[in-house]
């Protein structure tokens, strides 16, 4: 099933294409909920922390391949919109053969590298071997994230949200079922968490697979000549992938810099932000859904040369932006204790307020984020993926400096640190996106552009 975002009206649009793309996201952090859970109530606080404290790590590296995957179904998504398939396909298999190539190299590096990584991130000892056999078992399994993340990506662009949905639905109950086996019953520790989340992605991965090559016969079959290197659209691939995934890491960045501050501070407060944030990511989903679905909805937009629905977009998701962040605020100044218990001992007087005030204070500031991501993401999808990437500099500033303040300032600072980088990161994309806008609709920016991309 495909779903064309150019036609109807925006909203009904948006909301059908990114319910799935919010179930997705829905059953990708259950992975990691599941997997903390039952770290948290089963382990102990100091495995917890071992997680937690790759947190930061395990975002740069997994979210650069994340973030190439989906850069290079950006093109498709254009293509689609304007109905050019021989092109679509094209497209599609420079973004495996890329796809495949970033996904073995990040892979062998990161593995080699793990142990410094470690170590420059000043983890704590008493945590430091657990930390290890976690995210080094996920930098292993590097390939089922592309795996996953590349196909997923091409059939959003086609409108098909559902289908990653589905798998990710399949894929979480399996994790759930793993985790059990491999902790409970095998008494893997957290290697066995990690092994169960590699894994049941590359189900997922597997799954989005198949449709993708027995889903679209008219659309996606291909031929011989479709499989040829070209260097031109590899290009054009990288200008649109390697931004997007250098958007995540660089965010990531500043996120470590910050892991590392909170981890000079102790295992007490690197449990109760892993914790908290693990809470967070949850409430954020709606967030990566709008943004993902924007990318969609921006590039098939561009594709078919209707500026104006670009408008209308930001308008109506805007708007469930900000229903979403009140929402969110009230959930949580009524049911913060009972969620944050999901990971934490409710008798621990020394981890339930810290947890409490870091995860108040984010949620306060959600709105700044819907801004973020419904922006971001519509830049990328405008085609503008280095222009983007910049906002990613502005949040990783912000968090580096934060985490500067971290031994001055205490655990305030880390609590505000993403807030900051949210409003940085606003401050450039909302004048960013009118000035895409602007240079779209001249026409003769846009011959140049389509120009550019038929060679």
């Amino acid at each position: 099933m495909t779903k064309d975002l150019t036609k109807g009206r925006p909203m009904p649009q948006i909301l059908s294409f990114g319910i799935p793309v919010l179930f997705g996201y829905l059953f990708q952090q259950l992975y990691s909920v599941v997997d903390t859970a039952i770290v948290g109530k089963t382990l102990g606080g100091a495995a917890l922390a071992a997680v937690g404290s790759t947190g930061s790590i395990n975002f740069l590296v997994v979210g650069f391949c994340c973030g190439v995957c989906g850069g290079f179904a950006i093109p498709v998504a254009q293509q689609f919109g304007a109905g050019d398939h021989h092109e679509l396909r094209r497209y599609v298999t420079g973004g495996v053969w890329l796809s495949a190539l970033i996904g073995l190299v990040m892979t062998i590096s990161t593995a080699a590298l793990c142990d410094g990584i470690l170590t420059a991130m000043n983890t704590p000892a008493d945590i430091y071997q657990r930390s290890y056999a976690y995210i080094h078992t996920i930098f292993v399994g590097l390939p089922a994230y592309v795996l996953y993340n590349y196909c997923s990506g091409v059939l959003r662009s086609l409108g098909d949200s559902r289908t990653p949905v589905i798998w990710l639905a399949v894929a979480s109950l399996v994790n759930i079922v793993l985790d059990v086996v491999f902790i409970l019953s095998l008494g893997l520790d957290v290697f066995g968490a990690a092994l169960a989340t590699v894994l049941s992605q590359a189900l997922a991965g597997v799954g989005c697979l198949i449709r993708v090559l027995r889903g679209y016969p008219e659309i996606l079959r291909m031929e011989r000549e479709d499989w040829y290197w070209d260097r031109n659209r590899m290009g054009e691939l990288c200008l649109m992938g390697l931004p997007m995934g250098l958007q995540y890491s660089i965010t990531a960045i500043g996120s470590v810099m910050l892991q590392t501050a909170v981890n000079g501070l102790g295992t007490v407060y690197v449990t109760a932000v892993t914790a908290a944030s693990k809470v967070s990511m949850f409430l954020c989903c709606p967030f990566d859904a709008m943004g993902c679905t924007m990318a969609t909805y921006g590039g098939q937009n561009v594709g078919a040369a209707k500026w104006e629905r670009l408008h209308q977009g930001v308008r109506a998701c805007v708007t469930l932006g900000a229903a979403y962040s009140g929402l969110a605020l009230l959930l949580t100044l009524l049911l913060s204790d009972p969620m944050l218990t999901l990971f934490l001992d409710a008798g621990s007087a020394d981890l339930m307020p810290l947890a409490r005030q870091y995860l108040l204070i984010l949620v306060s500031f959600y709105f700044l984020l819907a801004l973020v991501n419904i922006f971001r993401f519509l830049i990328q999808g405008m085609g503008f993926s280095p222009l983007a990437t910049l906002a990613g500099v502005l949040e990783m500033a912000a968090r580096a400096g934060l985490a500067c303040l971290v031994p001055v300032c205490g655990f305030a600072a880390a609590c505000f640190s993403s807030p900051v980088a949210w409003l940085l990161a606003d401050l450039f994309l909302v004048p960013a996106y009118f000035h895409c806008y602007r240079r779209l609709t001249q026409p003769q920016s846009v011959r140049r552009k389509w120009a550019a991309a038929a060679r």
